[in-house]
């Protein structure tokens, strides 16, 4: 048996995804009305499979430099400056959102520093957070899952070191308002904090334009990626845009790390750039309201304006008790208490065939009668 003193300390901070175990549920169900994943159902676009297939064919399957192949580069460090005119942005390409964050917190965070984030918070937060030997603080933001400006000034004490929001939010779908993002970013600047924008979700905005706290300041971090946009989940290519100097430690930090994001996939990212979303994301759009249509007057939400998650409060039971009824009923959704100290609520990908959301509505408005 493998002796436990040999495990670092830092294992034991680190939990196994509860959204994993869902998924791991869902290998026993014949058939099961799957709401839980979260990722496009959608395949790669074909322009873009041809790209990868090509760049295998013409040999480009070695290291690429760290910081991507100037071909994507290039449109990454154009995108940031048009976005942001007048700053002095830097890019780095990523093995997925999650490597960038990873990375990011690894260049920012010592061994006790504190992070501020809302809760409900993506699940890996907390996590590499903890990788990096640091502590998460978070700030509530239920009913209606807006970030306080005010409860973020409150939760600051001298250990913080960064603020990291997610807008559009997994798990909730909320998207942090352009006054709150203001507010934030002046806040850092007066603390001496860095900000961390999860925007992997950029794309799926429903309600408006896309905003970002990078539009207040350069000295904001943004990881962006391809993943949920392009159905590329698997294929791991991200991005992050900040001030030159934290670039440079983010870049050290890939080269004895990931050394670089996957070369094929960069190729395939150059030609990802020049694909066309909008209907993909007004189908989206779409399929947020039918989902929203089907459950009002049976559940209590709040109505998402990005991404592609509902994050009902459970009718009755606490959201672990609720989902596990769900396995019982063959449908997968994932209890809040996996995004959060409450487990109030549950979690639900919109991202399925209008087939497996109907199915899904009639399940859930009958659990709702259950109680």
């Amino acid at each position: 048996m493998f002796p436990e003193a040999l495990l670092a300390d830092r294992t034991k901070a680190i939990e196994i995804s509860g959204i994993r175990k869902i998924f791991e549920l869902g290998k026993s169900l014949k058939d099961p009305i799957n709401l839980s994943i979260g990722q496009p159902h959608f395949d790669v676009p074909d322009a873009i499979k041809v790209a990868a297939k090509t760049a295998i064919n013409d040999g480009h399957n070695g290291y690429t430099i760290t910081q991507g192949i100037p071909a994507l580069r290039d449109r990454l460090l154009t995108d940031a400056h048009t976005r942001f005119p007048g700053q002095n942005r830097d890019v780095a390409v990523t093995s997925g959102t999650s490597g960038g964050l990873l990375l990011a917190l690894l260049a920012v965070v010592n061994p006790g520093d504190e992070v501020i984030t809302p809760d409900p918070y993506f699940v890996a937060y907390p996590n590499m957070i903890a990788l990096a030997g640091g502590k998460m603080v978070t700030v509530d933001s239920y009913p209606d899952f807006r970030v306080d400006p005010d409860k973020v000034e409150a939760a600051i004490t001298p250990r913080t070191k960064a603020i990291m929001i997610s807008t559009p939010s997994n798990p909730t779908g909320a998207v942090v308002d352009a006054e709150a993002q203001r507010a934030i970013v002046e806040l850092a600047e007066k603390r001496g904090l860095l900000v961390i924008s999860d925007e992997i979700y950029r794309a799926f905005h429903y309600d408006g334009p896309a905003a970002s706290p990078a539009s207040y300041s350069e000295n904001v971090l943004v990881i962006e990626g391809f993943g949920k946009t392009y159905g590329m989940t698997g294929w791991r290519l991200g991005w992050a845009h900040g001030p030159k100097r934290l670039m440079q430690e983010i870049a050290k930090m890939q080269q004895f790390t990931f050394v670089c994001a996957p070369s094929i996939v960069q190729w395939a990212g150059v030609a990802a750039m020049d694909f066309e979303v909008t209907g993909i994301v007004a189908d989206y759009k779409r399929k947020r309201d039918l989902l929203a249509d089907g459950l009002r007057g049976h559940y209590e939400f709040e109505l998402p304006g990005g991404a592609f998650y509902l994050f009902p409060k459970s009718p009755w039971g606490t959201g672990t008790e609720f989902v596990t009824e769900a396995v019982k009923q063959n449908m997968l959704i994932i209890p809040g208490g996996v995004f959060s100290a409450r487990d109030t609520h549950f979690r639900i990908s919109y991202a399925a065939t209008d087939e497996t959301l109907h199915r899904g509505i009639e399940v859930l408005k009958r659990m709702a009668r259950q109680g």
